[in-house]
């Protein structure tokens, strides 16, 4: 068999076309519909579980509340402790590929280990389907993104290729996960890519949409949370309540990342082996669940509650404190799985309580209070994504409501522009890292030559006598001594070859000067205020390692040298930023078209 798949693995190296970009296409919508099945199968594995487990299965909420009290402290418990060891097993794995897509991704060559891509998302499974409060979503990405990046690998791919074929994957289980298609190549585009060029855009927005229809198909397709409309629409008077629920949630979205960071270097400092801690935090949360048991799975039946039911105050209140605990002791004890939509969840909590408390102070403002629900989701999930553009088509796509999308325009704009100017955090490293990122390509693209000035060592009087130029060339490796004025007034350069050749036509030099043998213009100069590109002209000019830095004006001062390995230095680390962005990934692909 083995023989067989090395046999038609080298069969497609040979066809080259199979990797070009039309082709991509192609393998795009192969990978969607993966992704789907992928997802469905996710799903299958909860119910399974929780029939072999509780022998009922259905929404997790509804699992919790129907076992006893000592059920709910259990069952989370052992689901925990069977997640650690599933997690222990895969640290023991010994792999080249990356564990995590988004690191395959943005940052390495799109190889995904497979052996431990599936202990990660069966101890997934494991938290998920026993209640711990974390979304699905990351398991469900992964295994889709797990079987792109096998698919490319099988096929040869180069590296382009296969990031991107990965990517296709990632975009296909997002759509699937929440019915958001679009939203979900754009999530892909903009936090693992970081570009919205068509040539990368587009295979994702295929591969989505066919993961999407193929969830139609097998009919596990439907809204996420359905609202229905109210008579009265959106007016330009109701503008000020939501830009100022976008900023409220641009200051509060970090600091929930940042408590959950707490969470999880307080499960560390405890030292408890994987499944022992992820076990603690299985129980912590079923002491929870004895009293609260609707803050058990991803709180999507919650949501859909705070959206079509009134709530006092007190209870949303309570609920959105008992969700965040909830949520602390999964991910803080190192489960797998997504922030995503717990991150929904409080921000939907939020945005009904802010919804409470403008009404209660501005009642004739005729706006249903759902649109403050759904807003705030959005506005919370730009923040903590570091992506407004997708939330904003997230939670129209997942309500399909027309009325929201003004209003959650400008939420979410604003509260990824508040959460950003206040915190450097966000749900995503490869997000941060990303924007450090393109910092540093633009102080890079911007650097001037006086940042790599160093001190020129080997400079020489006019009046100096020409033994002290050989005494100098005698002491440093180089082909050229600076000549300068008692104003260290750039003068020209003394060339080794000048000396030798006076040396063997003369013999003797004691009576000669420095000034009396310089050439004027044999080295071009440099400026301190020159940029990269600028230098590197007239480095292409010059044969040699190092070129004067002289100020500008009717007398140039000699300030130093730059190096051409300095030079070459800048430009490296401006190459490697490229090759890790989505920008690198279009140049290599548009390379090959």
């Amino acid at each position: 068999m083995s023989e067989v798949l090395g046999a038609v693995r080298q069969r497609l190296k040979e066809y080259e076309w199979l990797s070009a970009s039309p082709a991509m296409l192609i393998w795009a919508a192969v990978v969607g519909v993966l992704g789907a099945l992928a997802t469905v199968l996710f799903h299958e594995g909860i119910y399974l579980l929780q029939r072999l487990f509780t022998g009922s299965q259905g929404s997790i909420v509804g699992v919790m509340q129907a076992l006893p009290w000592y059920g709910r402290v259990v069952f989370p418990m052992l689901g925990g402790v069977a997640a650690g060891m599933l997690l222990a097993w895969a640290a023991r794995i010994k792999a080249s590929s990356n564990s995590d897509y988004m690191e395959a991704v943005a940052i390495g060559d799109g190889r995904l280990s497979i052996r431990q891509g599936l202990l990660r998302s069966l101890s997934s499974l494991s938290s998920v389907a026993s209640g711990g409060s974390i979304g699905r979503e990351g398991a469900m990405v992964h295994l889709s993104s797990l079987s792109a990046s096998a698919i490319g690998r099988f096929a040869s791919f180069d590296t382009s290729r296969l990031r991107l074929l990965v990517a296709c994957g990632a975009a296909a289980g997002v759509a699937a996960a929440y019915g958001a298609p679009v939203a979900g190549a754009l999530f892909i585009a903009e936090i693992v890519l970081g570009t919205m060029a068509i040539q990368s855009v587009g295979p994702l927005l295929i591969a989505a949409a066919l993961s999407n229809a193929t969830m139609r198909w097998v009919g596990h397709y439907h809204v996420t949370y359905p609202v229905i409309e109210s008579g009265s629409a959106f007016s330009a008077a109701h503008i000020l309540p939501f830009v100022l629920l976008g900023i409220v949630s641009g200051v509060l979205a970090p600091q929930f990342l940042r408590f959950l960071d707490l969470a999880r270097k307080g499960f560390r400092r405890l030292g408890l082996p994987l499944p022992l801690r992820l076990g603690l935090g299985g129980l912590l949360l079923g002491g929870l669940l004895v009293f609260m048991p609707s803050v058990a799975g991803n709180g999507y039946s919650v949501v859909v509650s705070l959206l079509h039911q009134p709530w006092a105050w007190q209870a949303v209140v309570l609920m959105l404190v008992c969700k965040v605990a909830a949520t602390a002791f999964t991910v803080g004890s190192g489960a797998v799985g997504g922030v995503f939509t717990p991150t929904i969840f409080v921000g939907a909590a939020f945005g009904s309580l802010f919804g409470q408390i403008i009404l209660l102070a501005w009642p004739d403002l005729a706006v249903s209070p759902y649109l403050f629900t759904l807003v705030g989701m959005g506005a919370f999930l730009g923040a903590a994504t570091g992506a407004p553009l997708m939330a904003i088509l997230m939670i129209f796509e997942m309500t399909l409501s027309y009325q929201v999308v003004v209003p959650l325009m400008l939420a979410c704009v604003l509260a990824h522009f508040v959460s950003r100017a206040i915190a450097e955090v966000a749900m995503y490293d490869v997000t941060l890292a990303r924007e450090r990122d393109i910092v540093l390509r633009r102080q890079l693209r911007h650097t001037k030559l006086a940042e790599l000035v160093r001190p020129a060592q080997t400079v020489i009087a006019t009046t100096a006598p020409v033994q002290e130029a050989l005494q100098m060339f005698a002491e440093y490796p180089v082909k050229y001594l600076y000549v300068v004025n008692e104003r260290n007034i750039y003068q020209g350069v003394i060339a080794q070859q000048d000396l030798t050749s006076l040396l063997l036509v003369h013999g003797a030099v004691q009576d000669k000067r420095a000034g009396d043998v310089l050439r004027l213009d044999f080295v071009k100069t440099v400026y301190a205020d020159m940029g990269l590109d600028e230098a590197q002209d007239q480095f292409v000019k010059f044969q040699g390692e190092r070129l004067p830095v002289v100020s500008r004006g009717d007398e140039p001062v000699l300030l130093g040298v730059v190096y051409k390995s300095s030079l070459l230095e800048q430009y490296s680390a401006l190459k490697r930023s490229l090759d890790q962005s989505g920008e690198g990934l279009l140049d290599a692909s548009s390379r090959r078209t």
